[in-house]
């Protein structure tokens, strides 16, 4: 089973399973939901007999299987939906096709299982290469199959605007598309395919996602990253921008200067954003403000929102820039939800104190935001960005850079043991990205998440990999098989999987994580103290 439960005990009895068979109890509908495939059916009495057990947490359950069906204790609706998910990799993997008037065997055994951490997540960024409706509730169901909560939408870059908004239509009329993407590895020289690239999701496609994803236990956490990276925005309303200047959306990678004015109808236009957004999600506790490679340079240049700095008492862009970003979790908080965002935004300083750090730049930085009693999201580049390819074998498809392997990620510890408790105690999850600058499309998006979203799913629930995971992945991958999952191969990769001819050299990650490990040590040695 991947990811592995807390206990598992073999009995000496079995069951078996066929098409319709009937649940009953306090939270069928988790169980029916996670089952889908059986389409099983309530009744006064069923073959799986699922009771709500006050005594166990939310997600924790106990699964027994005997002579007699199946038996569930969950704390909660989430608890039960994970028992049925674990009942389901009890079976073979064809169980997971759609077979009508099949039969399963299901050996006895007895499970008691609950999750180490509470945010098991997956970052999506769907601003560089769009990806449809269609594939975002495809992910949903694989995500729920492996026990995975916290979806990450990036939904805003400099290279587009994918939501709609009736407040400000331009924003997906005008942002949500570019005339060409670049193509090469390199960031220079620039080479393009001149191809038009696009699409957005409208208020009513994030309704049936954020449902969707809540009938199987997953939370959507939507992205709008300020002020930084911000093309795509002022290229719709230059008038947000630090100078007001005309913008194109982006067509290649990297960082641009472009950033949105903190004035307040900056302010006031993104709040009716979120409103918006949180709208047609619907409970949404979490939503990502970025904060990320802000280029402050304009901000600097203005005298206008110089004057503005020093109407607020501020001495540094820098302090402006983390003054913003705590009026925006303002505003969340006022609306219930808690803000997240990339490691800079702490380093910057004054954050709200329930803001959710996630240290992309390794996890020494990650531990000074929990040693300052930041909840954390373990993301760092290494081992948990999947853009970067899972060999350095010229065969790879293009990536950012290699390599980053499967054992990479089974290897990872969210929550290291030289940390002290309470630091530890700050470590509320662990989340793996997928940048998409080099992700076309979504056979691509399946080679480089599976296999090793595998792994990650294992060290979020479990808090880490054992032993024996490479035998168990062998095995669980029949099952993605079966979902028509189209991952990386261990041998590495299929024919028409393969990089073309001429591949540059990539870039080393621990090459790029020296890099970044420098830049969080000169960011803090130049900290404003709050």
């Amino acid at each position: 089973m991947i990811p592995r439960p807390e206990l598992l005990r073999d009995l000496s009895s079995s069951y078996t399973l066929t098409q319709g068979t009937t649940v009953s109890g306090d939270l069928v509908d988790a169980v029916r939901v996670a089952l889908s495939r059986f389409d099983p059916l309530p009744g006064d009495s069923g073959e799986i007999d699922v009771r709500r057990d006050p005594g166990l947490g939310e997600e924790a359950y106990r699964l027994t299987v005997g002579s007699r069906g199946v038996e569930i204790a969950a704390g909660g609706r989430a608890g039960a939906f994970y028992a049925a998910q674990s009942l389901h990799q009890l079976l073979p993997p064809a169980s997971y096709r759609f077979s009508p008037g099949a039969s399963w065997p299901v050996p006895g055994v007895r499970i008691e299982d609950a999750p180490r951490f509470a945010w098991r997540g997956l970052h999506l960024d769907v601003a560089r290469h769009f990806f449809p409706k269609r594939e975002i509730l495809r992910l949903i169901d694989l995500m729920a199959t492996h026990k995975l909560n916290r979806l990450h939408l990036h939904l805003v870059d400099d290279q587009g605007w994918r939501v709609e908004s009736r407040a400000y239509p331009l924003l997906h009329e005008v942002s949500s598309h570019r005339p060409r993407s670049a193509t090469n590895y390199h960031r220079e020289p620039e080479a393009y395919d001149d191809v038009p690239h696009g699409g957005y999701y409208t208020l009513d496609d994030l309704a049936e996602m954020g449902a969707y994803a809540r009938a199987r236990c997953v939370t959507i956490v939507p992205e709008i990253d300020v002020p930084g990276h911000a093309s795509a925005i002022l290229a719709a309303y230059p008038s947000l921008g630090a100078t007001g200047e005309p913008y194109d959306v982006l067509d290649r990678w990297g960082i641009s200067s472009a950033i949105l004015s903190p004035l307040p109808p900056t302010v006031e236009f993104l709040t009716t954003i979120f409103d918006e957004l949180l709208g047609a999600l619907g409970e949404t506790p979490y939503v990502h403000l970025g904060g990320d490679e802000v280029v402050l340079d304009h901000w600097a240049a203005s005298p206008e929102i110089v004057a503005y700095r020093e109407s607020l008492g501020l001495d540094t862009s820098g302090e402006l820039q983390a003054w913003f970003l705590r009026r925006l979790a303002d505003a969340l908080a006022e609306r219930g939800t808690r803000a997240v965002v990339w490691d800079e935004a702490f380093v910057s300083g004054a954050l709200r104190q329930d803001t959710i750090v996630m240290p992309w730049r390794g996890m020494n930085v990650g531990r000074r935001a929990a040693a300052a009693g930041h909840d954390v999201v373990a993301t760092p580049v290494f081992p948990l960005y999947f853009d970067y390819a899972e060999s350095s074998s010229a065969d790879e498809p293009m990536a950012i850079g290699d390599a980053t392997t499967v054992e990479d990620v089974a290897a990872f510890r969210p929550a290291p043991d030289e940390w002290t408790e309470e630091e530890r105690a700050h470590v509320i999850g662990v989340q793996g990205q997928l940048w998409t600058e080099r992700v076309p499309d979504a056979r691509t998006v399946d080679y480089r998440l599976w296999p090793r979203t595998c792994a990650l799913a294992e060290v979020a629930w479990a808090g880490s990999a054992s032993g024996d995971f490479g035998d168990r992945l062998a095995e669980h991958l029949g099952r993605l098989d079966a979902l028509g999952v189209e991952y990386r191969p261990a041998g590495g990769p299929h024919p028409w999987q393969r990089r073309r001819p001429h591949r540059p050299s990539a870039t080393r990650v621990m090459d790029v994580m020296a890099r970044i490990d420098a830049m969080t040590h000169d960011a803090e040695s130049t900290r404003p103290s709050v």
